[in-house]
């Protein structure tokens, strides 16, 4: 039990440090709290909704993962490295494709709304 709380202490901090430093993690914070209502207007399902949340967490999730790398990347070195510079721009690429996920899921909800299925 006592690894637990440190472990949720651990995350606690990283989330905070993550809104201090980040403006795009404050972003999709706020995105967040706007898809849970959101999601109980465009469906009636339980599990369309969940996947709805999921993918707004999931794009939060892959911010946080490409931050980290981005954090440790600048602690390695500050100069210009093409390597470096790839790396970062994979996490992007990450932090991109689950925007498009995310966008594609609340895209087919809101059809489906709209057609009357919910």
């Amino acid at each position: 039990m006592e690894r637990w709380i440190r472990a949720a202490k651990c995350s606690w901090r990283g989330l905070a440090a993550a809104w201090r430093t980040e403006a795009a993690f404050r972003e999709e914070v706020v995105v967040l709290v706007l898809a849970f209502p959101a999601a109980l207007l465009l469906s009636a399902d339980p599990w369309r909704r969940a996947a709805l949340i999921g993918a707004t967490l999931l794009v939060m999730i892959v911010e946080l993962v490409n931050t980290a790398i981005e954090k440790l990347c600048d602690r390695v070195t500050t100069e210009q490295d093409t390597q470096i510079g790839r790396v970062k721009d994979m996490g992007s690429a990450a932090v991109g494709l689950s925007i498009l996920f995310a966008a594609a899921l609340w895209s087919m909800a809101l059809a489906l709304a709209l057609m009357g299925r919910r």
